[in-house]
């Protein structure tokens, strides 16, 4: 099996790649064999997802790495981000487009969804941080104004579930990108008749949910002929969720343990910051704090919360793009450290912030009502991240508390790690140590369930020991820790 190659699709709510991953004696070397853009598409008053365009982008990618690998290629699977769908009916036809999770439908849905079932009823059966972006109440707005894609659907995939279907055939429901639903049992691990009942979503749409590393069966011949790939390629299911692999490419030294003393942040446009646990945690603590309990590998829990993450400083470049400032990551980051410290904070989390006309404007908003100000780019700049290392401090406070254990190293990873002031900051603030690496660890955790399917490895924990062979680990030492602290008071008022 020396050098056999593994593809992973990486699809994100900006870009999706196909990565081919050679697997050597002890380690792993990576090729990004095609890159694509992801932008949801206005169409009247929804935000849909491509997803034919994105399909046909999957197919192109596959069929570039048939030509440059051939016969090497063992298997191929999906991950994604989470929460959102596709609909297909009873002859296997689209029900619509698929929504962006970003469209503005599901705004009051929880609340309305409340009068239902009580918010402690819908965490006790789903253990799922409560956001209006969830699957829940992206569904539940579709039975709200009575719309009939809802009642022509037959069947229900997640996002990566309608590629596996495209690539083997099988249709399925993966495990940890059904967790983000809220829709999914934490203890039972299958899906909640009582939410679903009480909000009057078919039950027929739902498969039970199949766990990481499962084999889907042979690449279905149409596609073969399409991209080259080989006769014996086959499809393998990973953690689906994005954050569920790149957790699985963390680079700790256990698995699931019973009291974490590492937690991880998968740093993107999202911030997913949590412990790997064995079980949930369902009591009262948890469902105030807002955590949610969604599905890892080998039926492990990750404990986390989802936090703003880099969209808000993408979004200040691409503000600054449209005054005709023209200006690189590196450049952003440059100007960002060369700012003056703790000038101003903003909740990145706030409602305001997840889809403004104009980011830069939307901060000004903010903190001219906060009884703050900002004089430059450079300095908003900084304030953004400064705001993002305090919010990873906050949740690092919240997960001590809910699971009794001080945590000692934060592990990072994800392509946010390639800012690496954001690295240092968040070792400041947190006053613990950081270890950042691998940057890909979404498509590498995708490859790693692959390669447990394929025998190839027998554990997490052995896959992990590879993980800590990879180049791009970097450690972060925490400093001037008194300066973060007084800052840290300024951040909550």
């Amino acid at each position: 099996m020396a050098d056999d190659v593994f593809l992973a699709i990486d699809l994100g709510a900006s870009s999706g790649r196909v990565i081919a991953a050679e697997a050597h004696e002890s380690t792993f070397s990576l090729h990004e064999v095609h890159r694509f853009e992801n932008q949801p598409v206005s169409v009247g008053k929804r935000l849909l997802w491509d997803v034919l365009r994105l399909w046909s982008e999957v197919e192109r990618g596959l069929e570039l790495a048939a030509q440059r690998f051939g016969s090497r290629i063992r298997s191929v699977g999906a991950d994604t981000w989470g929460v959102d769908f596709v609909l297909l009916d009873k002859n296997d036809d689209f029900v619509g487009s698929p929504f962006c999770y970003r469209d503005p439908r599901t705004s009051g849905m929880m609340e309305k969804a409340f009068g239902h079932l009580s918010k402690t009823q819908i965490f006790q059966n789903s253990g799922i941080q409560f956001m209006e972006i969830n699957t829940l109440y992206q569904l539940y707005s579709m039975r709200s104004e009575a719309s009939p894609l809802l009642d022509v659907a037959d069947r229900f995939f997640m996002m990566p579930d309608f590629f596996h279907w495209q690539l083997s055939g099988v249709k399925t429901n993966e495990y940890t990108n059904a967790s983000t639903t809220q829709m999914l049992n934490p203890t039972t691990r299958s899906w909640s008749k009582t939410i679903l009942d009480a909000l009057e979503i078919p039950s027929r749409l739902f498969v039970d949910p199949i766990q990481p590393a499962t084999q889907l069966g042979p690449v279905r011949d149409k596609i073969l002929k399409r991209t080259g790939l080989p006769n014996d390629c086959m499809v393998t299911a990973p953690a689906t969720h994005d954050t569920g692999s790149a957790v699985i490419a963390v680079p700790a030294k256990d698995f699931s343990p019973a009291k974490p003393d590492w937690c991880y942040i998968s740093c993107g446009t999202w911030s997913l910051m949590g412990v790997e646990l064995a079980e949930p945690i369902l009591d009262e603590r948890c469902l105030q704090l807002n955590f949610t309990n969604e599905g890892g590998a080998e039926g492990s829990v990750r404990l986390l919360k989802n936090i703003a993450g880099l969209w808000p400083f993408q979004q200040l470049r691409a503000s600054l793009q449209r005054r005709g400032k023209s200006l690189p990551w590196d450049v952003m980051a440059s100007m960002a450290e060369a700012a003056p410290a703790h000038q101003a904070f903003i909740d990145l989390d706030d409602r305001r912030f997840v889809a403004p006309d104009d980011m830069l404007d939307e901060m000004h908003n903010y903190l001219q009502g906060t009884g703050q100000s900002v004089a430059d780019d450079a300095t908003m700049a900084r304030v953004t991240l400064e705001s993002l290392a305090m919010k990873y401090r906050s949740c690092l406070a919240s997960l001590e508390q809910l699971t009794q254990s001080r945590i000692d190293v934060i592990h990072m990873v994800g392509g946010g790690i390639q800012n690496r002031m954001l690295c240092q900051m968040t070792a400041d603030a947190c006053n613990r140590v950081v270890i950042a690496g691998p940057v890909e660890a979404t498509a590498l955790g995708n490859v790693v369930a692959q390669c447990i399917a394929s025998g190839r490895f027998h554990s997490i924990m052995e896959a992990r020991q590879w993980m800590r062979n990879m180049p791009d680990i970097c450690t972060y030492e925490p400093k001037n820790a008194k300066s973060w602290d007084d800052a840290f008071a300024r951040f909550v008022r």
